[in-house]
């Protein structure tokens, strides 16, 4: 078994976790590199993570996540937050960026860049928020695995106001969304009803499909 499988094996959404706890920042710090280095469609990294350590900050933020401790409990809240829109400076910064970073153009990637200029701007912000969104959750896959690797536990939360959440972070004047949070700590030794239950997914012959 490799070592990702058997810490995706070892994790689960944790319930209670030990205030007590700190995680180091090394390990949030690759965490949080895990999503940046997610692909993304495009490669245009449509989200960014906001790193909440506040306690106050964190209990606002529990009060509209369903009162959810972990938010609290845990030392580290991420947040996932989706661009609200693509636009044409959010598009050129990106291809700008990789031209910079690897010291050349290319007639072919020029091309598709004024491809994504002539569709994505003209589309609805909805449309482009939830294409941005469903991006941030690779990225958010990216993060609940890296977690694992590092022994850190981590609890996905869909389970909170949105709308709440992006006025507590001042995300709207960022153009964000915020689109799923993730408290970081470690399992408490009492407490979580979960914590011993045998992990549960379904067999392979109903989750695979192979089309040969």
């Amino acid at each position: 078994m490799s070592a990702l499988i058997e810490k995706l094996n070892w994790r689960y959404a944790t319930k209670k976790m030990d205030p007590s706890k700190v995680v180091p920042e090394d390990k949030v710090e690759r965490i949080v590199e895990a999503a940046r280095l997610a692909p993304t469609s495009s490669g245009l990294q449509p989200f960014e993570v906001i790193v909440v350590t506040n306690k106050d900050v964190r209990q606002r933020i529990q009060e509209i996540a369903w009162n959810q401790a972990q938010v609290t409990e845990g030392s580290h809240l991420l947040v996932f937050a989706a661009w609200d829109n693509y636009t044409p400076e959010r598009i050129n910064h990106m291809f700008d960026l990789v031209n910079e970073e690897r010291g050349f153009t290319n007639e072919g990637w020029e091309n598709y860049r004024q491809m994504l200029l002539n569709t994505y701007p003209g589309r609805e912000p909805q449309v482009n928020f939830e294409h941005a969104a469903r991006q941030a959750y690779i990225g958010f896959g990216m993060s609940v695995a890296q977690a694992a690797f590092e022994g850190v536990d981590a609890t996905p939360m869909e389970g909170f106001d949105a709308a709440k959440l992006d006025e507590i972070l001042g995300l709207k004047k960022k153009g964000l969304r915020s689109v799923t949070i993730l408290p970081l700590g470690y399992r408490a030794q009492e407490g979580d009803w979960l914590v011993n239950l045998k992990k549960v997914r379904r067999p392979k012959e109903q989750f695979v499909s192979v089309v040969a």
